[in-house]
C-alpha cells in the first residue's frame, strides 16, 4: 500500500513523498509473508471492482514501471462442501457476471476432475475463473519502490514511525527513529500494525491483527502442472502450486486477536492432517519451509481508505486479508483523494472511516 501510494503520487509529479519502512527490506512485513494470491471473486460489488482494475494494473506493471509482476494466472476453485455456501456463491456469481467478471459454477463432477489430486467425494459444486491465480509480492512491491525513486520519491528501509504530533487537530509532525518529520500530510498503510498511530492521536482505528500460517512441501512429482488455486471454502483451507511443490493454508478459526508471527505448531498438526485428507499423496512429501503472518480484520472484513477525524491523516489499511493483490489500484486511489479532493476510478465513498460509527457495514463472504 506505501509503495504504490508514493509511486502513484510520484508519477503525478507530486513532490516531497517520503515512504517510511522499519524492515531492512520493503515488502518484508505482511506483504512478504501473504501467499500470492490474486483474484476477482469476491461477494461485494466494491471488492469485485477493485480487484478489476487491481489485476488489470498488475497485468501491466512491467509496461508502467519495467518491472514484471510474475504472473500466473492458473485459476481459482472455490470448492463448496456445505449447501448454505451454494446459494450464497450462485447469487454472488449473478453480481460477478453482470460487472463482467467472468466466473464459472462447476457441480460436484467438474470440481472433484479440476481439483484432482484433491480429493472432494463431498463437493457440491463450486466456482472457477481462469483469471485468477498468483502474482510475485516482491516483484510488486519492488517496481512499485524503484518507479517511485525515479520520479523523485524518498523511500527509506530500517526508518520506524514511532509518533504523530497534532495541533489543533491537524497533524503537524511525525517522530521516526531518524529524526522528526515535518508535515501536513499522512498516510497509514501500516496494516496490522495500523491502530497504534490512532491510540497516538487520540482515536479508534478498528483494525486488528490476527495470525494466518502456512507452509510449502518438498517436490510432489504427481501434482499437474495446470493445477489450480483451490480452495475447501467451509475448511478454510487452500492449495496452490509452489515451483515444484505445494503451498497449503488453513485458517484456525479459533486464533485470539493478536501479533504474534510465530509458527502455531498444534495447529500446524491439525492443518497437515485436514490438508492430507483432502489430498493424500501430501502424505508422501515433507515440509521444506513454513511461514506465519498477519491478516489486518476490520469488523466488515473491507478496507479503510481516506480521511480521519484529525486532519491531513489518512487510512489505507484493514484489507483482511487481501490488501496485497488490491495494492496497485488502492494506492492509486489515495493519490487521487491526497490530490484531487476524491476517489475516481473507483467509487469508494462507502468505504470511509465513519462507517462502523454509523453501522453501514458491508461484510464480505468470500474471506478465508
Amino acid at each position: 500500500m506505501g509503495a504504490s501510494t508514493a509511486y502513484h503520487l510520484a508519477s503525478r509529479g507530486h513532490k516531497n513523498i517520503l515512504l517510511l519502512e522499519r524492515e531492512s527490506f520493503f515488502g518484508t512485513g505482511a506483504t512478504g509473508r501473504c501467499a500470492g494470491g490474486i483474484r476477482h471473486q469476491f461477494n461485494t460489488e466494491v471488492n469485485i471492482r477493485l480487484s478489476k482494475k487491481s489485476l488489470s494494473m498488475i497485468d501491466s506493471l512491467e509496461e508502467e514501471t519495467g518491472q514484471s509482476a510474475l504472473v500466473r494466472k492458473c485459476g481459482y476453485l472455490f470448492v463448496m462442501t456445505a449447501e448454505k455456501d451454494v446459494s450464497v456463491f450462485q447469487k454472488t456469481l449473478k453480481l460477478q457476471h453482470s460487472l463482467g467478471v467472468n466466473t464459472e459454477w462447476l457441480s460436484g463432477d467438474e470440481v472433484r476432475k479440476l481439483a484432482a489430486p484433491c480429493f472432494f467425494p463431498d463437493a457440491i459444486g463450486g466456482t472457477f475463473n481462469a483469471d485468477d491465480g498468483l502474482a510475485d509480492p516482491n516483484s510488486i512491491v519492488m517496481a512499485y519502490i524503484n518507479a517511485a525513486r525515479r520520479h523523485g520519491a524518498v523511500c527509506l528501509t530500517d526508518c520506524s514511525a514511532n509518533g504523530i504530533e497534532v495541533e489543533k487537530n491537524k497533524v503537524r509532525k511525525v517522530r521516526t527513529s531518524l529524526g522528526t518529520v515535518e508535515t501536513e500530510t499522512v498516510v497509514n498503510a501500516c496494516g496490522p500494525w495500523s491502530a497504534f498511530f490512532g491510540k497516538e492521536i487520540g482515536f479508534e482505528i478498528p483494525v486488528s491483527p490476527l495470525r494466518r500460517q502456512w507452509f510449502v512441501t518438498e517436490n510432489i512429482p504427481e501434482l499437474p502442472v495446470e493445477f489450480p488455486f483451490v480452495i475447501d471454502f467451509s475448511k478454510s483451507l487452500y492449495f496452490h502450486r509452489e515451483a515444484s511443490g505445494l503451498l497449503s493454508g488453513m485458517s484456525n478459526q479459533n486464533q485470539k486477536i493478536g501479533a504474534d508471527q510465530s509458527i502455531d505448531q498444534e495447529w500446524e498438526m491439525q492443518h497437515i492432517e485436514a490438508a492430507v485428507a483432502r489430498m493424500p499423496l501430501l502424505g508422501n512429501s515433507g515440509i521444506k519451509a513454513r511461514q506465519a503472518g498477519l491478516y489486518e480484520l476490520t469488523p466488515d472484513a473491507h478496507p479503510i481508505i481516506g480521511p480521519t477525524p484529525v486532519e491531513g491523516f489518512h487510512l489505507l489499511t484493514g484489507f483482511s486479508g487481501h490488501g496485497f493483490m488490491q495494492g496497485p489500484i488502492c494506492g492509486k486511489l489515495m493519490a487521487e483523494i491526497l490530490l484531487d479532493g476524491k476517489a475516481s476510478t473507483v467509487d469508494i465513498s462507502m468505504l470511509d472511516y465513519n462507517r462502523f460509527a454509523e453501522k453501514r457495514l458491508i461484510p464480505e463472504y468470500n474471506i478465508v
